[in-house]
């Protein structure tokens, strides 16, 4: 198989209304595609995709997490935890000047945040 690069990711929510709400506050965008089964935001490029989820909170793990470039990392995740998002793992250099960060929205959703200032896309 030939990848053709990252294209979606998509996080489930029981609140699709509150979810729209604080995505575009939290990505500085609205949805372009605003459905009541999904709403889709362009994120430079990338999709992020809002889906309903059925009754409660389903269990969402840690073991995957989708990391969006930030040039500000710890603006951007005092801002999102401002915002109500849940502190995982504070802004910390990983090798060179790359530094990670992450935390869990309202709904459970692990977001990742990236500083690469070496990241280009081939």
């Amino acid at each position: 198989m030939k990848s053709l690069g990252l294209r979606t990711t998509i996080y489930k929510v029981t609140d699709l209304h509150a979810a729209k709400q604080w995505y575009a506050e939290a990505f500085e965008t609205e949805p372009y595609f605003d459905e009541p089964y999904y709403a889709g935001f362009n994120i430079a490029g990338y999709e992020l995709g809002l889906q309903p989820e059925e009754g409660e909170n389903s269990a969402k793990g840690e073991n995957v997490i989708t990391y969006w470039g930030v040039e500000n990392i710890g603006a951007a995740y005092q801002n999102l935890v401002e915002m109500g998002a849940t502190e995982h793992e504070a802004p910390a250099n990983v090798g060179g000047e790359i530094v990670v960060a992450s935390v869990s929205d309202p709904w459970g959703n692990m977001i990742g945040l990236i500083y690469n200032p070496e990241f280009t896309l081939s």
